[in-house]
């Protein structure tokens, strides 16, 4: 489908869709905007489902959360206290802070959000809490079962719906206390929202948002037809120039990396999909694609020099290990890493074996994802070079699924929450749903990880995490046991309209969420 084609569509959808106003947007209205940022939510706007985990909630406001350096500061939380053992956490709330319907939010409603949330068997993770209780009307006092550091993150991240107002329809019309509320939702097409007037923090300066759902192409062609004040773009679009609109670059921890099945084949899921690799279970294969791989030309070549390289799933972030980092693209150093394993090309076909088995494997990527596709293209023929025969095949997310046990995946991922790496890393999630896909396992990170969970503080737990990426012997690096080849890190590209002030952006998250509008109440038009 070409560029003027979708562009087309857009604009026939956009006339059908929206209103008059939307459509013939007046230029002397400044209190509203219009965001292609980002693709629509596939559960709704329910928080004790998971939305938000990945950026601010936006119609809900969070009892922590994080400043422009990541800082974890109050929102809804005025203080809280952590007892001795680190099991009892007890929370202070504002007393202004009140629902978009007026109705005021009350230590009962924490409690009912966190109970709920308990229950619905989302990616919320509440396993470990014992109890949740509404001491008074703004106190809540929260009991957990074992100390643990990261329940701290699910204070930041878990809006704080209304008990009288949270039922079956809720994720379609959410209820509040953030900056704004819905007003119309046509599923599919936009989503438009207008500020909350009971919002307790900073008004935003612009009173109504309307949030289009289009893919990269047509979010591109909307920005060229001046339909959009903003609009996510991919770096394929970086180089080229929208009059009336700059390209502003946001760092992010939103990686892309390729996780290996760690364990040899012959094994079966409950459902009865194949788990392991004879080739990727061998950690010379996992370590030499590592050393090969040019991190900095996939940042030049396929991100446009929008991203930087990945070592770890969370670099950067305050429990980051610099000590991951290594020099890669050492083709020299990979070769001879492979030749001391036992694997040399012994019949001249350019890949290299081992008792008979070929230095062959699947990388498999979502079918409609043009960067996942370029890069995997890429690390492949980076990876040609040292003997290693890479195929590279675009799949549906329903074959990935069956596929990702057994073959290499080039997977994205990225969260302010370290609670993050144990899931990709430890034993306890091997094999479920997207999380631990290689089946990888090592005690002595289990055991890291362990005890950065049940710390008493976040910063006692750091050091835990650090180790548990690398701890001069082993670890989930590509130092240690090298399940994943992280690749790049990728900025997150926005058009924006001259004038518009996005604010101070931090560090982004994975891109599900609009995380872009973390910081909307900062939002303006500059004089």
């Amino acid at each position: 489908m070409t560029l003027v084609f979708i562009a087309a569509c857009f604009l026939i959808s956009l006339m059908a869709g929206c209103s008059k106003e939307t459509e013939q947007r007046s230029e002397t209205n400044n209190e509203e905007l219009i965001l292609a940022v980002g693709s629509e939510p596939d559960t709704g706007f329910d928080p004790t489902a998971g939305w938000g985990r990945y950026g601010s909630p936006l119609f809900q406001s969070t009892l922590l959360k994080r400043d422009h350096e990541l800082r974890i500061v109050n929102d809804l939380a005025t203080g809280y206290e952590i007892s001795g053992d680190g099991k009892v956490w007890t929370v202070k709330l504002r007393n202004d802070a009140k629902f978009s319907d007026g109705k005021p939010l009350t230590a009962q409603d924490v409690q009912y959000t966190f109970e709920t949330a308990a229950k619905s068997g989302s990616v919320i993770d509440l396993t470990n809490m014992q109890s949740v209780k509404a001491i008074d009307e703004y106190t809540v006092q929260f009991t957990l079962k074992e100390a643990q550091s990261t329940f701290i993150y699910l204070l930041v991240t878990t809006g704080i719906v209304p008990k009288h107002a949270h039922g079956p329809n809720y994720a379609s019309n959410p209820v509040g206390s953030g900056p704004y509320r819905l007003v119309q939702w046509d599923k599919g097409q936009q989503l438009i929202v207008e500020a909350n007037p009971e919002y307790y923090g900073t008004k935003p300066f612009f009173k109504k948002l309307t949030f289009l759902f289009l893919n990269e192409d047509a979010a591109f062609a909307a920005a060229k037809a001046g339909k959009v004040d903003i609009s996510y773009i991919p770096a394929a679009f970086s180089k080229q120039t929208v009059e009336g609109m700059r390209l502003e670059a946001v760092r992010t921890v939103d990686n892309r990396g390729i996780v290996f099945p760690v364990v040899p084949s012959g094994g079966k899921t409950k459902d009865g999909h194949p788990i392991g690799n004879d080739v990727t279970a061998d950690i010379a294969i996992r370590k030499a694609i590592n050393m090969a791989i040019d991190r900095n030309a996939l940042v030049k070549g396929v991100l446009e020099g929008y991203g930087t390289p990945a070592y770890t799933v969370n670099d950067g972030l305050p429990w980051s290990n610099p000590k991951t980092v290594f020099p890669d693209a050492d083709l020299e150093g990979a070769k001879s890493l492979l030749a001391n394993a036992g694997w040399k090309d012994s019949d001249g076909d350019g890949i290299v074996e081992k008792g008979g088995l070929k230095a062959e494997f699947p990388l498999i990527y979502p079918a409609s994802d043009v960067t996942r596709q370029s890069l995997a293209i890429a690390a492949a023929d980076h990876i040609k070079a040292i003997g290693i025969n890479i195929k590279v095949e675009g799949k549906s997310w329903d074959d990935i699924k069956t596929m990702m046990h057994s073959s290499a995946v080039l997977f994205g991922w990225g969260s302010h929450d370290p609670l993050e790496m144990y899931n990709l890393f430890s034993t306890k999630y091997r094999g479920i749903e997207y999380y631990n896909a290689g089946y990888y396992s090592n005690p002595v990170v289990d055991q890291y990880m362990e005890q950065a969970l049940k710390a008493t503080s976040e910063e006692a737990a750091m050091e835990f995490w650090k180790k548990a990426q690398w701890d001069g012997t082993t670890g989930v690096s590509a130092l240690g046991d090298a399940p994943w080849a992280w690749l790049v890190n990728i900025d997150h590209l926005y058009l924006v309209k001259d004038g518009l002030d996005i604010g101070k952006q931090k560090i982004h998250p994975h891109g599900h969420g609009w995380p872009v509008t973390d910081n909307i109440e900062e939002w303006k038009w500059l004089k």
